[in-house]
């Protein structure tokens, strides 16, 4: 694919970016044609890009409001889409979202996005440049660069943005916020997040043989901005998860539903600091695997924000995947679950705790019996359907027009929270850097064991140079 000439509006973008260090994305030939329509006032036309799995429930909750009509659906897998054809049979069907956004941009009024990671900001991007308002699967994107930049596109193209973390929108975050306002719990310093994911295959080499395409599978579509490669057995449609090129693993895919209630309640943005420590595998009987292509199969991560508003000192963070989970509090029974077993958030301060478990959903202080006894003035409004209204409030904010109708995960909260949760990949990346020894035999890891100091203006970490080309990758020719 050739590339296409650069836009004014695409070079003023790239001028005016505070992240903007070297362009990125695509810009296709429709960019040059300018905006599409307004949407009539009470109804939005969509068109959903990956319509299978999460994208297939995205696009029928938008369906649901009964505001939206979904015009155009988008897949590179014929059998991934298969039951939102059928669900939306009036809808026109591509594979290629370029030709989807090129053909018909004037004719629908936003775009649900729901491919694997690594192709979520160049079509958002896309999106947004036509003046689409954008809701974009967690997490917003695959590097830190994309989601600084999705982040100032939103303000510029004065869009209504939404990422699909729907806990965002649930009561119980409230209700978490509300305690800490409170001072229930006083001054937090601590705070624990963990999940049971990975449930799909990690810390293992490229598998060595190649296997068939499937016919309904336009692989090099689906590859998008990575690099080329031989299709693999069973990558899709959901171990792409376990390889970095691709997905960004546990963190990926829980860190936007487990750390939003930390960012919410302590009013955290930007880390400073991050270290990891990694589990490994065992290859054969002596030897331990490390596996630079695949995301480890468990990890430790230790985020340090700097003091906020809402905080007296530093915050720590602590991420726990793999199914890694954190002392149990003295105050929580022996038969109480802890978060909900297998996810939790545990908030820590100086006169009490409080815990939730997956989405923020079912907030407890402990010991839990004080859940009841203690009573606090409900001072924050409701999103209408919890956590489940998340996808109805994107829409009425659309119908509404940029600027009009709260959000609860709007870009400008959704950027910070992502570029978080991908700084901490970034320490569980660099555990595994690998450096020829100076004997010329094996290699050393010099990542590990070190804090990587983290410049947010910047976008790099100050002390470990060669972690930082995991902050912006490389996109394969034609995809830039």
């Amino acid at each position: 694919m050739s590339q296409l000439p650069a836009s004014p509006s695409r070079r003023e973008f790239i001028k005016q970016s505070a992240a903007a260090a070297a362009t990125f994305m695509i810009v296709p030939r429709f960019v040059l044609g300018g905006k599409g329509y307004t949407a009539p006032s009470d109804q939005l036309v969509v068109a959903g890009v990956g319509v299978g799995g999460k994208g297939e429930s995205d696009i029928a909750a938008f369906a649901k409001t009964g505001k939206v009509r979904i015009g155009y659906l988008c897949d590179v897998d014929d059998r991934r889409a298969a039951r939102s054809v059928q669900a939306f049979p009036q809808a026109k069907y591509y594979k290629d979202w370029r030709q989807l956004l090129d053909k018909e941009a004037k004719n629908f009024d936003a775009v649900s996005v729901s491919t694997p990671d690594h192709n979520h900001a160049p079509v958002t991007l896309a999106a947004m440049q036509l003046g689409k308002h954008v809701y974009v699967q967690k997490p917003l994107t695959h590097d830190i660069y994309e989601a600084r930049a999705l982040t100032e596109a939103a303000k510029r193209y004065r869009v209504v943005t939404q990422m699909g973390n729907q806990g965002a929108s649930g009561d119980g975050v409230r209700q978490l916020q509300e305690w800490y306002d409170d001072n229930v719990i006083g001054n937090v310093h601590t705070v624990y997040c963990w999940t049971d994911r990975p449930v799909w295959p990690q810390g293992i080499v490229w598998p060595a043989a190649a296997a068939a395409v499937p016919p309904e599978l336009d692989w090099d579509l689906w590859l998008g901005t990575a690099p080329s490669r031989p299709y693999v057995d069973k990558l899709v449609p959901f171990n792409w998860r376990g390889w970095w090129e691709y997905g960004t693993g546990a963190l990926g895919d829980m860190g936007c539903h487990l750390l939003e209630a930390p960012f919410r309640v302590l009013g955290l943005q930007y880390a400073s600091a991050v270290q990891a420590s990694v589990g490994s595998v065992y290859v054969d009987e002596f030897k331990r695997g490390y596996f630079p292509e695949s995301c480890p199969p468990s990890s430790h991560v230790i985020l340090t924000f700097p003091k906020t508003a809402k905080t007296k000192q530093e915050i720590t963070v602590h991420w726990m995947d793999g199914g890694i989970q954190p002392e149990r509090p003295d105050e929580l029974g022996p038969n109480e679950l802890f978060g909900d077993g297998g996810n939790g958030i545990l908030f820590i301060g100086k006169k009490g705790k409080m815990m939730a478990s997956t989405y923020a959903a079912e907030p407890r202080l402990l010991p839990t019996a004080r859940t009841q006894e203690v009573r606090t003035k409900p001072t924050l409004a409701r999103v209408p359907g919890g956590a489940e209204g998340h996808y109805a409030q994107w829409v009425d904010a659309c119908l509404a027009g940029y600027g009009n109708h709260y959000l609860s995960s709007p870009f400008e909260v959704a950027g910070p929270l992502t570029e978080a949760l991908l700084m901490a990949n970034l320490a569980i990346r660099g555990y595994d850097v690998q450096r020829p020894r100076a004997t010329g035999s094996g290699f050393d890891y010099p990542g590990r064991g070190i804090e990587l100091l983290w410049d947010p203006q910047q976008l790099r970490v100050t002390n470990f140079e060669e972690v930082n080309r995991f902050v912006k990758r490389d996109y394969r020719p034609g995809w830039q």
